[in-house]
């Protein structure tokens, strides 16, 4: 809602900007409607209008309406002419000029996606030629099958646009991305537009480098060559063209497909629970559950952000939204201030890889890899389970050492009433909705025995069946079932029902509507991050740098010979360097980008030294995340410092040293990709669409006693590794037990014969000798 004492003016913008974010959600939520049987007949009949889109709008004429809109949120709700207003009137109209800019450019851009697309091509549409120009299309090819004696098609493939934007396309498109970036700079930061303006620049540079100095000796690295001799610069043009309309890469391509169909329903979703009163319910849930545990509100702080953050998926949001009331209690329980903010930071960032739902980083890696959220869900079970398990274990021997005892009371703010019990299930049955939904198997359904009963026809065929005619509700959760963007939809549409459950929200249902219009606003805003994101895609996609840089590191590794070839020594040094990347890439900017960034630079020297496509990817994705409370610029502890007001550099290694796992369990899963469950963890990078081939020592399902053994070393690597740097157990370690127990973590994680089982008895040992020290300690 708009301010009162707002300038009319400025009032007027941002109702604006509320309507149209509103509209958006609506129009949105409308396209991401799920596959529901009947549903689209259903409208057509109605309206007398067979041929009626009801779901899933033609994206060639969808996406650029859509963009254009976003666009214009983004000025109306954040416009830089506001930001800038304390500033000299220079800067102010500066402002202003970049505000009327990102609408132009969106604007240009949208329309000349539908000029350019050959399934539009809105010039020709406009003068009467299109009609004519695929009659005559079809007429050429229905002559040529008559001729062969083939079957006479009905339909032809788009032809090209007889009228498009000619030479002014590579300057439309050149001035829109400069316009998009810029707003990205004081917007999102200039960490995250630095990467995509030095690689557009570097594309830029090297087209020249080829057009004035030609291909003959120069470095590949040095040149982008658009095409053969004599050179010339509008062979770029056809590049451009396909930077502009690709579904694949382009600036309307894969990530608008992702944020419209599949993780536009989650950002609802998120904007619905932060006006939800399961929120704070849960955090009192949560203290009521570790109340006999020594960490009290620190064991809280992680429960409640596994269970808060899991629903949103952003860190900063999840720090302001949990840690407002669990750092405080921390701070009272006997905790310092630093630790308090490091831990609530740290486990709001475990949010993001902590299923059902994680971050959107997770679904664009699902897109990315080709692998579907269902098993990118399954896939992230283990490591966010061994994350939260270590941070539990560090606020243990945290507690012990500052001699804390549980409270166990049952104190007054503690108890759940019964509304607080259905205030729960705006958080619990959205989750639960999305598990259900997530894990069942559509080729589950049909022969379960709730379909035969509810008049399934089945066909029985040998020891397999097959339903041909499924009743409507299970025709329903057949088509919603696995399907990430349907799941959030049904859990979006289900929490805004439970909503109205809290006589609270009842009594002010356009929290309602606020929290719509927020998600509007949220969704635009997120895209215009893509944009930036998209110009290192399109740079890197038109000049192959990624694949250079792989290539040649992977050589130059395996010319050092390690350890005479040994490919683990390679993979580990390309790990670290993976690793190392996507923190860097990721300071100060959200996930996503930081993920896509490293993916796209790392990604094929990963596979390239043999490593699974999606675990490479799953590795990059988790350094993504840890980089919201990796010094220098780590955001989530930045956050919980405003809330501690203590020092976020300070608060920022404490995050680290809490949230130490989420530094190793990449390399763990890296090495052991049993780890992640799923048969593409265990795919080999030289399976193509032919036969499946796995990684060395692998095959087609899950050895469970070598997982259930594998678990094991690595809940003891865990227990040691948490009790270093908490440099205490029982009793205070000293640093030869702490090297010693590290040591111990490191074997226990080796693939040498017999080296785990007696590193494995060894750290039961020292643990044991721990607590007898502790016990002596204590009873002197």
């Amino acid at each position: 809602m708009a301010d009162t004492n707002m300038h009319p003016k400025t009032r007027t913008q941002a109702a604006l900007a509320y309507m149209l974010a509103l509209v958006l959600v609506i129009v949105g939520m409308v396209n991401a409607t799920p596959a529901i049987p009947g549903w689209d007949s259903l409208w057509q009949d109605l309206l007398a209008a067979p041929n009626l889109r009801v779901r899933r709008f033609p994206y060639e004429w969808f996406y650029p309406i859509v963009f254009f809109w976003m666009m214009v949120i983004v000025v109306l709700s954040n416009p830089i002419r506001k930001r800038w207003e304390d500033r000299a009137p220079l800067w102010r109209g500066l402002g202003l000029a970049l505000d009327i800019g990102l609408i132009l450019a969106a604007g240009a851009i949208s329309l000349t996606y539908l000029v350019e697309h050959e399934a539009v091509c809105l010039v020709d549409i406009l003068t009467g030629e299109r009609a004519d120009l695929i009659a005559r299309a079809l007429k050429a090819e229905q002559d040529l099958a008559l001729a062969m004696g083939l079957p006479m098609p009905t339909s032809v493939e788009n032809p090209r646009c007889l009228n498009d934007t000619g030479p002014w396309l590579v300057l439309i498109v050149g001035l829109a991305v400069f316009v998009f970036l810029a707003f990205n700079a004081e917007v999102w930061g200039l960490s995250l537009v630095m990467v995509s303006i030095l690689l557009a620049l570097y594309a830029v540079g090297t087209v020249l480098i080829w057009y004035f100095f030609g291909a003959d000796g120069m470095s590949k690295y040095l040149i982008t060559p658009l095409g053969g001799e004599p050179r010339s610069l509008a062979d770029g043009r056809l590049r451009v063209h396909d930077l502009l309309i690709n579904q694949g890469s382009g600036l309307l391509g894969q990530f608008l497909h992702i944020m419209l169909n599949t993780v536009f329903p989650y950002v609802v979703l998120g904007a619905l629970l932060t006006v939800s009163a399961g929120g704070r319910t849960l955090i009192k849930l949560a203290f009521l559950w570790t109340r006999h545990l020594r960490g009290g509100p620190a064991h809280a702080a992680i429960v409640a952000s596994a269970m808060f953050g899991t629903t949103t998926g952003t860190p900063v949001v999840n720090v302001l939204g949990t840690g407002t009331l669990t750092i405080p209690m921390m701070v009272k329980r006997g905790f310092s201030k630093v630790y308090a903010g490091g831990v609530e930071a740290a486990a709001s960032s475990g949010g993001q890889i902590m299923p059902p739902i994680m971050g959107i980083a997770a679904f664009v890696l699902a897109s990315m890899t080709g692998v579907p959220y269902r098993e990118v869900a399954i896939a992230a079970a283990i490591p966010a389970l061994a994350y939260f398990f270590c941070m539990f274990l560090s606020v243990v021997f945290e507690s012990r050492k500052l001699g804390l005892e549980p409270v166990r009371d049952l104190t007054p703010e503690m108890r759940l009433t019964g509304r607080d019990r259905i205030h729960l299930l705006q958080i619990f049955l959205p989750l639960a909705l999305i598990v259900v939904l997530l894990l069942i198997p559509k080729d589950a359904i049909g022969c379960d025995p709730i379909s035969r009963l509810l008049g399934a026809e089945i066909a029985q065929i040998g020891t397999s069946c097959r339903a041909t005619d499924l009743p409507w509700i299970m025709q329903l959760l057949q088509n919603t079932a696995g399907d990430a963007g349907s799941v959030g939809w049904w859990a979006a549409i289900l929490l805004a029902a439970l909503l109205f459950l809290d006589p609270a929200f009842r009594a002010k249902p356009r929290l309602l509507i606020d929290a719509l219009a927020d998600a509007g606003v949220t969704i635009s805003m997120l895209y215009l991050m893509f944009l930036a994101v998209s110009v290192i895609d399109i740079s890197l996609n038109l000049t192959g740098l990624a694949n250079f840089v792989a290539l040649d590191i992977l050589g130059w590794l395996k010319a050092l010979d390690l350890a005479s070839g040994t490919p683990i020594v390679f993979q580990f040094a390309a790990l670290t360097v993976a690793m190392l990347l996507a923190v860097l890439l990721g300071m100060g900017m959200p996930a996503v980008p930081a993920y896509i960034n490293a993916a796209l630079l790392m990604g094929p020297l990963l596979v390239g030294l043999g490593i699974a496509h999606f675990t490479a990817h799953m590795f990059i994705f988790y350094f993504a995340c840890a980089s919201a409370i990796t010094p220098p610029v780590a955001v989530a502890s930045y956050a919980a410092s405003t809330i501690t007001r203590a020092d976020p550099i300070l608060t920022s290694f404490s995050a680290v040293r809490s949230g130490i796992v989420m530094f190793v369990i990449p390399f763990v899963f890296a090495f052991y990709p049993e780890l992640l469950l799923i048969e593409a963890a265990r795919l080999s990078p030289e399976t193509t669409a032919g036969p499946v081939t796995y990684l060395p020592g692998y095959g087609p399902g899950v050895d469970w006693i070598a997982l259930v053994a594998l678990i094991c070393r690595l809940s003891l690597a865990l227990y040691l590794l948490a009790s270093v740097f908490a440099r205490f157990d029982l009793a205070r370690l000293g640093t030869m037990a702490c090297l010693a127990r590290l040591t111990i973590a490191l074997l226990l994680m080796s693939s040498l014969p017999f080296v785990p089982l007696v590193a494995f008895v060894v750290g039961l040992a020292l643990i044991v000798l721990s607590r007898k020290q502790g016990v002596a300690s204590r009873t002197t």
